[in-house]
């Protein structure tokens, strides 16, 4: 099955491979992005069959260029979100953009007799606010928002889903809706450009600091979520359906990856730490660093989820976690960005 699909966020990592994969498969694909002075840099790392893309100037605050980015669209996937670089000092800076943009791509894909539309939202919408002995979680599962311990990030891609998937069941008509919820996005890099979740990798094989947090994530590849996703615009009776997106046996502990690196990429792990970080040291760190802060009710915390649900229903075949770690690594040496 193929159509004309409107990719949103069309800059970004996991969008890069999403449309790739799509032209590949003989889409012909539209995208968004805020800047058309952008267009020329995103053509070049995507490497495609430029007939079969074109772009469209769109942004999550306002309505323009939306419906003419979405005119004779069969399908949308909607990937463009806020991705927080550094701690927010607002948490609306996030909660505002993710919710209506979501509603507002809605919007005008119902408008424009689009089929079906699949949203990129994430684990955060899953995991998070929950009692401590909850340690597994299944697409059923949602955030509580209304948790002290819940970061802005995971805030926003709850609300926005919940958002979503409200606004479909009152006003969406015909329109079909799917969501896709990623666990951390590793893989290789298109471009310089790369989603700030490969930081992990980056700073473990860097040696950033000289011991690691008792931290772990959920791990998925960007191809196989880009698979995932365009398995979830063409399969039938798809109607409402949430689907993690994780690697099997996919969560891995800072340890965890950085005993992968050394085992594999020997001759690039000299500065990979070999010690955990005490919990006491992080949280002294937390007292002068708002990053550091957000991730200290992480600490220890376990979070299993498997990938069963879209394996049954789609066929999804996602690759070991720790392959993704490895093909990361290697990619950020390969361009130089890792300086090892």
């Amino acid at each position: 099955m193929a159509g004309v699909v409107l990719v949103t966020g069309g800059s970004g990592y996991i969008a890069g491979f999403t449309i790739r994969q799509l032209i590949e498969q003989g889409w012909t694909v539209r995208a968004t992005i805020r800047n058309l002075n952008r267009e020329a840099e995103v053509r070049d790392w995507l490497k495609v069959d430029n007939d079969r893309l074109s772009f469209f100037a769109a942004d999550l605050t306002s309505d323009a260029g939306w419906a003419e980015a979405m005119a004779g669209c069969s399908h949308v996937v909607h990937m463009a979100s806020p991705i927080p670089m550094h701690a927010v000092k607002d948490e609306n800076e996030l909660i505002v953009p993710a919710r209506d943009g979501a509603l507002r791509a809605i919007r005008f894909a119902r408008d424009a007799g689009v089929t079906r539309l699949v949203m990129t939202s994430s684990v955060a919408a899953i995991f998070y606010g929950r009692t401590a002995d909850k340690n597994s979680f299944s697409e059923a599962d949602w955030t509580d928002v209304t948790a002290k311990d819940v970061s802005a990030y995971a805030k926003s891609k709850t609300i926005a889903e919940r958002a979503a998937r409200d606004w479909i069941a009152a006003e969406g008509g015909s329109l079909e809706f799917v969501t896709v919820n990623p666990g951390m996005v590793l893989g290789p890099l298109l471009g310089a450009d790369f989603s700030p979740s490969l930081e992990v990798v980056k700073r473990v094989l860097e040696g950033t600091y000289p011991a690691l947090p008792d931290l772990g994530f959920n791990l998925v590849d960007v191809r196989d979520v880009a698979d995932l996703h365009i398995r979830a615009l063409s399969a039938p009776d798809l109607s409402g359906e949430r689907f993690m997106a994780v690697a099997p046996n996919g969560f891995l502990r800072l340890m965890e990856i950085a005993a992968i690196l050394r085992e594999r990429l020997p001759d690039y792990a000299g500065k990979v730490p070999t010690r955990r970080m005490p919990n006491w040291v992080m949280r002294i760190v937390a007292l002068f660093d708002p990053a550091v802060r957000q991730l200290i009710g992480e600490l220890g915390k376990v979070r299993h989820a498997e990938p069963t649900h879209a394996m049954e229903k789609l066929g999804w075949r996602p690759r070991p976690a720790a392959d993704s770690v490895v093909d990361t690594a290697n990619s950020l040496i390969a361009m130089g960005i890792s300086k090892v």
